[in-house]
């Protein structure tokens, strides 16, 4: 066997190992929508619980295919601001947007890329149960995970994006172009959707009791675990010499994620408790940790992400409930942790790590960049997300009768009960439904 031969060979196995490991962080991020659907039906009441579960499961399979007819074809197109560039190799009919033996990345980067594109949409589900349309949520969530986040992430987490060419903007674990811009379209949606029918009495927010808490907490703790496929997705898997690298090209590897995934959960949980002392608060600073620390998880020494990500999950709740003192009925909270945490995170990179160095002629990391990065990772977020839910209200397409609120969701959007027990057994034993009823079982 000669030496090209090995080399051949060599670098074959490398391709394959690039492929491996993306496959497998695309197949851990599902966990995150297992977690979402377990954790928003538990949140909602019985009356609703199979609706919100219906919406994750319909978000990816809304999500991924129009991720692939125009979103990824937006990612390569727009990293210079509104002005497309030319990305013919993105549009869904060229070769390298199928099977290809030649092509070990396009497929594999995709899908990664479509993951995050459908947790965008699973954040702004938590955030809208009990009142929204399904329709009205599905375009929502297209125009969010397979639009407007990918936008972001054009200009913010491409290595020719405008943020970073000029401003030296980063974000590694997509604080900003994930969960900010997640979040921040949540908060436009839910300022023209309104509360939940008994959710203000004389101008005071209720509190509007999950049916199953335990099941909530599952659910988040399930999120977490996705989140070590999502920010494995986040980092380069480079062949030859190059090694690991952050999607910027600075050097970094998976043990510097590690330390900080693990320190940043932590801190959240203990932050959250601290100033909420309520289990769904506590659970949630686990995700509201991870996301502070997340833009800057290859800098930060670990005993400093414990600080920053307990002063996420501490600020969290109070966000949380400012927000709903306000008149935002967020129900699960999706805009404190996700939309203030990712603001925060990317702003605090710049605030600890202003003068690091980019690689080659790249701008340095300064306070002024992160925060004008997070300014605009706010606003691509808010302002299609109100303006979108807007035009849907004045066509009253957004929200569901008061009526349908009240009776409950599953009544109308989804024919089934989710305990079937509340049907006397001897009516399904001895065949005595009606025609048509067992839907209603």
């Amino acid at each position: 066997m000669t030496i090209e031969t090995l080399q051949s060979t060599f670098e074959m196995h490398q391709a394959m190992n690039v492929e491996v490991f993306y496959w497998w962080c695309t197949a851990i991020m599902f966990m995150i929508h297992t977690g979402f659907l377990a954790y928003e039906i538990g949140a909602s009441r019985v009356k609703n619980a199979l609706t919100s579960g219906m919406k994750n499961i319909l978000t990816l399979s809304v999500i991924i295919p129009t991720f692939y007819f125009f979103g990824w074809w937006i990612y390569n197109a727009f990293p210079n601001g509104l002005i497309p560039i030319d990305a013919s190799e993105a549009l869904p009919w060229s070769l390298s947007m199928g099977p290809d033996v030649e092509d070990m990345g396009t497929g594999i980067f995709f899908a990664a890329f479509a993951l995050f594109g459908a947790t965008t949409g699973s954040i702004l589900s938590g955030a809208v149960i009990e009142r929204i349309r399904l329709s009205a949520f599905l375009i929502l969530a297209v125009i969010l995970g397979s639009g407007v986040w990918i936008l972001a992430g054009a200009w913010g987490w491409h290595p020719e994006g405008w943020l970073l060419t000029k401003l030296g903007y980063h974000d590694v674990g997509a604080s900003g172009v994930v969960h900010a811009v997640a979040g921040f379209f949540a908060l436009g949606v839910l300022m023209n959707l309104g509360a939940r029918v008994g959710k203000y009495k004389d101008g005071v927010a209720m509190y509007i009791p999950p049916h199953n808490l335990p099941m909530s907490l599952i659910g988040l703790m399930m999120i977490i675990v996705g989140f070590f496929g999502f920010l494995g997705g986040c980092i380069i898997f480079n062949g030859g010499e190059t090694g690991w690298t952050t999607i910027y090209g600075n050097p970094t590897n998976l043990s510097a994620f590690g330390f900080n995934t693990l320190m940043g959960f932590a801190g959240g949980v203990i932050g959250a408790y601290l100033t909420s002392r309520e289990p769904f608060w506590t659970m949630s600073g686990g995700l509201a940790g991870i996301i502070t620390v997340a833009a800057g998880l290859d800098l930060y020494y670990p005993g400093l992400t414990f600080a920053l990500a307990a002063s996420g999950g501490a600020l969290m709740p109070l966000v949380g409930r400012q927000l709903e003192k306000l008149g935002v009925d967020d129900a699960v909270g999706a805009v404190a942790v996700h939309g203030f945490c990712g603001f925060y995170g990317v702003v605090l990179v710049g605030v600890i790590a202003s003068g690091y160095p980019n690689v080659a002629d790249l701008p340095n990391i300064t306070f002024t960049g992160q925060l004008l990065g997070a300014i605009v990772m706010a606003l691509v977020g808010f302002i299609p997300g109100y303006g979108i839910s807007y035009l849907l209200k004045k066509f009253n397409a957004l929200r569901v009768p008061p009526q349908v609120e009240v009776l409950g969701l599953d009544l109308v959007e989804i024919p089934a009960k989710p305990y079937p027990e509340t049907v006397p057994a001897y009516k399904v034993v001895e065949n005595t439904l009606e025609p048509g009823q067992e839907k209603l079982v």
